[in-house]
């Protein structure tokens, strides 16, 4: 049986607390795109864990295995590793051979790339990890694999081959002083003793064989999205984009199971119950603004719902989890929802921060966009396009602070009759059940109607 869990908006909707969540019946936890900058929290008990390469179900003793399609930080991984070791933990995680991984020159070419790009107001607002460049060199055949670090003639090989490039283009194209970051012998020796500690604690596998041997037997896998549907490379509305596929396709690609079974199990789609971004591009639904991030903002001045957004973003903790920016926030956006329905195919919703809205006279939704005299009800496949949408707001009334952890005690009728209103035209939109509901960070402050394991 398997499982997937994928964000149906920007990210940030609160994906590793369904894994979480639904971890119990899981014995693999798979992250399948992404790398560290995708940061995560999951709350077990009074215990808090701030992750952002570790799959989430390491903290709850489950296999965790990092997919190919992912791009691993070696020194990013063992720190996480190591710190949950210190706190009683013992992570049980496996790297596919066929990973790509991120070098200290892709960190320092991803800054002075999203630099240049901010002079002409086109930078996308990467976390400065390495990320894309990392994925640049994947698709440009001049990346440098897990499988690599294992063997040091190879290693060699592959650093002498592609370091003095990375070299080349920061010297002589953008005019930056280089170091140790772009030294084949400095790299060499560092991720040489990082492939010797994956072979020491057997970390490193065949992803497709790995866990199709698994599925095979019987045990439950699921697959762990991480950012959102809006930002896929593919999907998403490019050029404000990840570099890798958080769709429930890419947990075909980015595996090496088959798309059979993806689809053949339960797709889960992760909303947040309002809308919110953190970078630059359209937010059609937005609520006030984020200097720096909004388009327009810093000519425009702040708007007539700035304190209306602040309240939000303070209430929901709105700030990156990786980089720690104050993240924009909007009304839900139901266009956007009916596009990530479609593309990932779900068979479930978890509708996260509920509780956040509480205590508001009014709760609205981007019901669909106008776009030149046109209602539309989703998005449109071109950036530009998307960003001259106006949204068609629809009001629902306001639900009243509750005590929410007993809420989630008591079960679903419990809910307000106002926000179970709310969730059921999310369900009716998305024709999607909704399977939970957050009404706080913790795994216990959920309500959960549909165990997809079961």
């Amino acid at each position: 049986m398997t499982v997937t869990i994928v964000g149906s908006q920007l990210g940030d909707e609160g994906k590793g607390g369904v894994v979480d969540l639904y971890g119990d019946a899981a014995d693999v936890v798979v992250r399948y795109q992404g790398g560290d900058n995708a940061g995560h929290t999951v709350v077990e008990g009074d215990e808090e864990y701030k992750l952002s390469l570790v799959p989430s179900g390491a903290v709850r003793d489950k296999v965790g295995v990092l997919g190919n399609g992912c791009v691993v930080n070696p020194e990013t991984l063992f720190d996480e590793m190591d710190a949950l070791r210190e706190r009683g933990l013992d992570p049980d995680v496996r790297l596919a051979r066929r990973a790509h991984v991120i070098f200290p020159y892709h960190r320092a070419l991803d800054g002075i790339e999203e630099e240049a790009k901010s002079d002409s107001d086109a930078e996308v607002g990467t976390t400065g990890r390495g990320i894309g460049p990392t994925y640049e060199d994947k698709v440009g055949r001049r990346g440098v694999r897990v499988g690599d670090l294992l063997d040091p003639d190879v290693l060699r090989e592959k650093l002498e081959y592609v370091v003095p490039q990375k070299r080349a283009l920061a010297e002589e194209v953008y005019g930056v002083e280089t170091g140790e970051e772009f030294d084949v012998d400095a790299l060499y020796e560092q991720y040489r003793e990082y492939g010797e500690r994956l072979a020491e604690e057997d970390m490193t596998v065949d992803a497709g064989d790995f866990l199709g041997d698994r599925i095979d037997s019987g045990k439950n896998v699921m697959f762990e999205g991480a950012q959102g549907t809006v930002i896929d490379i593919d999907h998403g509305n490019y050029p404000y984009v990840t570099s890798s596929n958080p769709t429930a396709g890419g947990a075909a690609t980015g595996t090496g199971v088959s798309p059979g079974v993806v689809g053949g199990g339960e797709v889960i789609g992760i909303v947040k119950a309002y809308l919110t971004r953190v970078g630059s591009g359209p937010l059609p639904t937005e609520l006030g603004g984020v200097a720096g991030d909004t388009p327009g903002y810093d000519e425009q001045g702040e708007g007539e719902n700035e304190e209306l957004a602040e309240y939000i973003r303070e209430e929901g903790g709105e700030y990156g989890t990786v980089t720690g920016r104050p993240r924009r926030v909007g009304w839900l956006d139901v266009p956007m929802l009916r596009h990530a329905a479609r593309t990932n195919g779900f068979t479930g919703l978890a509708v996260n921060h509920v509780d956040v809205l509480a205590g508001l006279d009014e709760v609205k939704v981007g019901h669909s966009y106008d776009l030149d005299g046109e209602e539309l009800f989703t998005m449109p496949a071109t950036t530009e396009r998307w960003g001259r949408c106006e949204p068609n707001l629809r009001s629902f009334d306001g639900w009243e602070d509750v005590d929410w952890d007993a809420v989630a005690e008591q079960g679903y009728d419990a809910i307000p009759a106002n926000a179970r209103r709310y969730l059921d035209y999310v369900s009716d939109q998305l024709d999607t059940d909704v399977y939970a509901v957050g009404v706080g960070p913790g795994r216990e402050q959920t309500v959960v109607l549909e165990d997809p394991f079961e």
